[in-house]
């Protein structure tokens, strides 16, 4: 039964993709706004928090906007669903992140900007030159902007001038917010780069379940290394394990962290490997990699999820920042397990 409902699902998306890319015109997207257009709100769909929430900080109250990949769900990984390929044909705007980090929807993205509906990837007006091109992608760039915080307020000021464009009448008021928000955004940034710094230099090495923190380290001073790649579609081998292992073992590592959009299997097998050779050792976490806390918390906000990671690294790896974070409005959810 449930591999015909699955079958199902696939045919129906399947025929959704099929209008989308052969007949654009019966799709009935929705419709794109004019220039200088006065009608609110915009019905905006983006597709991963991060981006959801930055989206909704610079149109305020002239967008209505949803996101289609939840917490703990790993972007790289996503299919889109028949309601998600509805929800993008009645949007006026859809925003995603760009890169390839949207995986498998990134083909609907591309058919649904053929339809002509306004799509944007906030990454890219970024200088390629700004990016981390890792061998393992072979030609592209590490999708994982928002982790430096300075990278991702380049998606907030595209996003201020973009919705300047598509609604030029309220452009000042875009423009606005775009610049409010990133007042807050460095805010964060000095946060991170103070508390980061008080970590002694020997422990500053954070260990992921997968490579998504590169941006993370090279803004903030950290040695970064991932048990699976960039994509967590790529897997961990034992020789990557056992490498991980004699590294821990050797610096004398005492914390790993754990992701919420990831398995923790691999993690759990680094830190048995490293015990079994006297590491004490535990997992720290989880980190908000790939995607934001649950929805309504402060986690669940950009803000909420840098500081998050950032305090809890930094507690985790021996140096001192306040235990609620820059705000004082962490959950406690920023722990060590010891396990």
């Amino acid at each position: 039964m449930n591999h015909c409902l699955n079958l199902k699902r696939r045919v129906c998306l399947g025929v959704f993709l099929i209008i989308l890319g052969v007949v654009p015109g019966c799709s009935k997207p929705g419709t794109k706004p004019d220039a200088g257009s006065a009608r609110s709100p915009y019905t905006i769909v983006t597709t991963v928090g991060m981006v959801g929430d930055i989206t909704s900080q610079v149109v305020g109250e002239r967008g209505s906007v949803a996101h289609l990949i939840g917490e703990g769900v790993d972007p790289h990984l996503y299919k889109p669903t028949v309601s998600d390929v509805k929800a993008i044909l009645a949007a006026d705007i859809v925003v995603y992140s760009g890169l390839m980090l949207e995986g498998k929807m990134g083909d609907t993205l591309v058919k649904v900007a053929r339809s002509g509906k306004p799509v944007y990837a906030v990454t890219e007006s970024i200088d390629p030159a700004y990016l981390l091109s890792p061998p393992e992608m072979h030609g592209h760039s590490d999708p994982h902007v928002w982790m430096d915080v300075q990278g991702w307020m380049k998606g907030v000021d595209f996003l201020g001038r973009t919705m300047g464009e598509v609604d030029s009448a309220h452009a000042a008021f875009y423009r606005s917010n775009a610049d409010a928000y990133m007042e807050e955004l460095r805010k964060l940034d000095e946060y991170a780069r103070t508390v980061i710094k008080t970590i002694p230099e020997s422990r500053r090495v954070l260990i992921t379940a997968h490579d998504a923190f590169n941006y993370f380290g090279r803004a903030y001073g950290l040695e970064v290394l991932g048990i699976q790649g960039i994509s967590t579609e790529s897997e961990a081998g034992l020789e990557d394990i056992n490498r991980l292992v004699d590294t821990i073992v050797q610096r004398g590592i005492r914390a790993i962290f754990n992701e919420s959009s990831v398995s923790e299997k691999n993690v759990r097998a680094l830190v048995e490997g490293a015990r079994s050779r006297g590491a004490e050792i535990s997992i720290a976490g989880p980190l908000y990699s790939d995607a934001m806390g649950k929805a309504g918390t402060y986690e669940g906000t950009y803000i909420g999820m840098i500081d998050h990671n950032v305090t809890l690294i930094t507690r985790a790896l021996g140096g001192q920042a306040p235990e609620k974070g820059l705000q004082g409005k962490l959950s406690g959810v920023a722990h060590e397990t010891g396990e």
